[in-house]
């Protein structure tokens, strides 16, 4: 019986490990669109953004997009 509680608790320690990830990803996802989004409302070119984050120049326009 002590290792069903102990299976049960560690079951309920990973369900919320990982429903505290989704939530810090979504708002990282959030932020960075923002970030990405401002910079270009401030002049720079998606290829700059690109250069800077490492990422291609298209992939930060699906980013802005939220594609």
């Amino acid at each position: 019986m002590p290792d069903d509680a102990k299976r049960r608790g560690a079951a309920k320690a990973v369900k919320a490990a990982q429903q505290q990830f989704d939530r810090d990803s979504k708002a990282a996802r959030q932020a960075r669109r923002k970030a990405f989004a401002k910079a270009q409302k401030d002049g720079l070119s998606l290829r700059e953004i690109g250069e800077l984050v490492g990422l291609d120049h298209s992939r930060v326009g699906q980013i802005i997009r939220g594609d």
